[in-house]
């Protein structure tokens, strides 16, 4: 068995608009091994919105393919594609994607609710993952409770709940101030290490991958380079 955890092949993404064609990617090609720390870099407009959103199985390739654990993604559709999404990958956004109304403990727990396991044991997943990510003690704060940085751990954990093979960070310290942004970094870092998940961190700002195993440059749609430390 295959020691990455996701591979792209030759993707290329194209759009039409009327008779003008725009071509987002064109004939991307990179792997990232299960445990790597990675990102994924480039200015506005250079293709990594779209490639991070084929990466999640949000949108399909026009050519070429992703494997995600070995599977091929153009092959999964309809309700097994968000079974698979849901299994396999964890998703953190910059902007953190809490519900107010609920409570941390809750936030996490969310993803869980669509599998068969009681209000208990995801009760109690939940509050381990809090408790590893240092908010043992902020379970039953609400998002408008906690500082931006809290608030992006709570939304990593719910990206963890269900043990997924790779997360996707977009962005993550978008929203925080330098020492929180290096605090998440640490951490989706620390993670990657310890419980060999593989994290790809989409971000423009390169001062975000210093800490990381492999960087992915894109520009212009294209696959610019690739840095492995």
């Amino acid at each position: 068995m295959e020691d990455y955890s996701l591979r792209v092949s030759n993707v290329s993404k194209v759009y039409h608009s009327g008779e003008v064609e725009v071509r987002a990617l064109d004939n991307v090609s990179f792997t990232f091994k299960k445990g790597d720390f990675a990102a994924i870099v480039g200015p506005s407009g250079s293709g990594k919105s779209t490639l991070m959103n084929i990466l999640g199985t949000i949108d399909k390739p026009s050519s070429g393919e992703v494997y995600i654990d070995g599977l091929p993604t153009s092959e999964i559709t309809g309700d097994r594609l968000a079974e698979f999404r849901n299994k396999k990958l964890g998703f953190v956004f910059q902007a953190f994607n809490l519900i107010n109304g609920l409570d941390a403990e809750k936030n996490v727990e969310l993803p869980l609710m669509v599998n068969p396991m009681d209000e208990k044991r995801r009760k109690a997943k939940a509050d381990r993952l809090l408790t590893k990510l240092g908010l043992g003690a902020r379970l039953q704060l609400k998002p408008t409770q906690l500082s931006g940085g809290e608030q992006q751990r709570v939304a990593i954990a719910r990206a963890l709940i269900n043990d997924p093979v790779i997360v996707l960070a977009d962005e993550p310290t978008g929203n925080l101030d330098t020492k929180s942004g290096d605090e998440v970094v640490s951490l989706l870092r620390k993670i990657s290490r310890e419980d060999k998940v593989t994290v790809v961190m989409v971000t423009h700002n390169l001062e975000t991958t210093k800490h990381c195993d492999k960087i992915i440059y894109i520009r212009d749609g294209k696959l610019e380079k690739e840095v492995v430390k």
